[in-house]
């Protein structure tokens, strides 16, 4: 029997349905040639915002209209955050919870026999949860490897249902973390990329940190790279910071979630820090770091936001000077606290906002890629089209390399950046 994975949101997910493809195909499933036709299909759910989970079954009743006699499998965050709500899983034959990915195969094959619809969804159970151990050995024809290393948060930030879907922090062991650094490193991997859900909480009550995890991911022959996936600010202490920077092969670009540039805005979110903390981490970075770039997401019209608390968060982005920002309006989220707060904003005013944030981000992108002309960057080239090689440096620069060597896929080569756009850097090989 063939199959197919529709993978729905962050990269944590990306990671897991990558073992899921993985745990599927040694047991003797294969893999569809058709993206839209499968005898069993996979959809890895997000529920970060009711707009995800509107997707989420548009695209099952879309498999189910296509292929009624085909088994369509539903995981992910959203049956583990909302698992009494049957109307997520009308169309379904199996679903699994976030800590059911190792029953997917018998599942599957129960079902085979029986035509039964199983529903497994298990509570978390707190801190003393298990981390499900899932390891990869590639991610398909990517040339860099995500490998998840911590999942949960302890957080609890007002707007966010993903404690629940994801409950609290657990951590891999970091010789289950060498160990999968080493396969993909024997697979041809030069970089990897460690994920989370709250990746900076990575050791919380252990005897390790996040500095221990990129030590070991650096430590691992054949691996040039190695870059973190989105992180908590307040967690960047001068200690992390300095460990970090003493790895010649760690890549200095830092993806520090913001959400708000206005302090009101962050104490109704229940985020753990104000903009005076963040700026000083943000210039600790600089200073550790030889050419950091600096990158974010930021939420427009909060519960409460105000006009004045909008134009303070668009001016810190500005001072900031991020090399970019993922720009997005609040979505009321059931089950959270900001849901039912007072004093919602408008879509309209949302969508007014994220546009004049958008200009501002478009602007400090610009400004950052020019700071990149004139330097000779080490790239990671991802892939060849149209006369011209796709890569990215260790600050996640993305640049065009004029060449037809399309035999560099894959390889890290040096460059000079002459020429600044929009959204890249055009170089030429040194």
């Amino acid at each position: 029997m063939n199959f197919n994975i529709v993978t729905l949101g962050c990269k944590v997910n990306q990671y897991e349905s990558q073992a899921m493809r993985e745990d599927l195909l040694k047991n003797g499933f294969e893999l569809s040639e058709s993206k839209d036709y499968a005898d069993i299909t996979i959809i890895n759910s997000c529920t970060v915002t009711s707009v995800s989970d509107a997707k989420n079954r548009k695209i099952i009743n879309k498999f189910r209209r296509n292929n009624p006699e085909g088994i369509i499998v539903l995981t992910g965050c959203m049956p583990q955050a909302f698992p009494e709500n049957f109307e997520n899983f009308k169309n379904c034959d199996i679903v699994l919870g976030n800590a059911k990915r190792a029953e997917l195969v018998p599942a599957i094959r129960k079902f085979l026999s029986d035509s039964v619809t199983n529903i497994s969804i298990s509570a978390h159970t707190g801190k003393n949860e298990p981390y499900e151990l899932l390891s990869v050995t590639s991610l398909g024809e990517h040339t860099r490897a995500f490998i998840k290393i911590e999942d949960g948060c302890n957080r609890f930030c007002s707007y966010c249902i993903i404690p629940y879907a994801r409950g609290r922090v657990r951590s891999k062991e970091l010789d289950a973390l060498k160990a999968e650094v080493e396969q993909v490193a024997f697979n041809g991997y030069k970089e990897v990329v460690l994920v989370g859900i709250n990746l900076s909480a990575y050791g919380l009550n252990r005897d390790f940190n996040l500095a221990d995890a990129v030590e070991c991911a650096c430590s691992v022959d054949g691996i040039e790279r190695v870059r973190l996936g989105s992180i908590e600010p307040e967690q960047m202490d001068e200690e992390l910071i300095s460990r970090l920077a003493a790895q010649p092969k760690f890549c200095p670009q830092f993806h520090l979630s913001l959400q708000s540039g206005c302090d009101k805005t962050l104490k109704a979110m229940n985020r753990h820090y104000d903009t005076t903390e963040y700026a000083n981490i943000v210039d600790n970075l600089r200073k550790a770091f030889k050419n950091a770039s600096m990158t974010t997401d930021v939420m427009v019209g909060f519960a409460g936001e105000s006009k004045e608390d909008f134009k303070a968060s668009m001016s810190f982005v500005e001072q900031i000077g991020f090399a970019k920002v993922h720009v997005f309006p609040y979505s009321q989220r059931e089950g959270t606290v900001a849901a039912n707060a007072p004093d919602q904003v408008s879509p309209k005013e949302k969508e007014q906002r994220a546009k004049l944030m958008g200009e501002l981000v478009e602007k400090t992108r610009k400004e950052f890629l020019c700071t990149q002309v004139g330097l000779v960057e080490s790239v990671l080239v991802e892939r060849f089209r149209h006369g011209y090689l796709e890569g990215y440096t260790k600050n996640y620069t993305p640049i065009h390399i004029m060449s037809e060597k399309s035999n560099l896929c894959g390889q890290i080569v040096n460059v000079k950046i002459i020429k600044s756009f929009d959204d890249f850097c055009e170089g030429e090989l040194v």
